[in-house]
């Protein structure tokens, strides 16, 4: 991904690309393909140190920061299907930005595209743990 992308940008697109879809079936299979996508998190990394507490299912957000370029690189893994697309959603927006972008990012585009609504609230639960974990760890690197 490319850092000329902002957060709100990234967040724009991804309200757009949901507006092509008529209902939430297709949400939710989009969703899944998103998560299908994202590289899958190496055994030995799915380890207490990236454990997402708070989610229904088991969750593991990785961040390193890249000192040269100075952004955050974010790895996701989930047991189930609809939460391994939602941390792929996420990490698409925050993925490969500074860490004052990723820790003072807007979720706000989740509501635009009608997420928080169509989510259990287990799984809106999950999903917020998974943006303060991940806005934790970017705070950890901000300069």
């Amino acid at each position: 991904m490319s850092t000329s992308n902002t957060v709100s940008d990234r967040a724009q697109k991804i309200v757009d690309e949901f507006s092509l879809f008529s209902d939430w079936m297709n949400r939710y299979q989009y969703l899944i393909e998103m998560g299908d996508d994202i590289p899958l998190l190496p055994e030995d990394m799915k380890s207490e140190e990236y454990y997402v507490h708070g989610c229904q299912s088991d969750v593991w957000i990785r961040v390193e920061y890249d000192e040269d370029e100075q952004v955050l690189h974010f790895q996701g893994d989930s047991n189930a299907k609809i939460t391994k697309g939602l941390a792929a959603l996420i990490i698409r927006v925050v993925d490969e930005q500074p860490p004052e972008a990723v820790a003072e990012a807007s979720f706000d585009f989740l509501d635009d595209i009608g997420l928080h609504e169509h989510l259990s609230s287990q799984r809106n639960n999950g999903l917020e743990a998974m943006i303060d974990q991940m806005k934790k760890r970017a705070q950890a690197f901000r300069n």
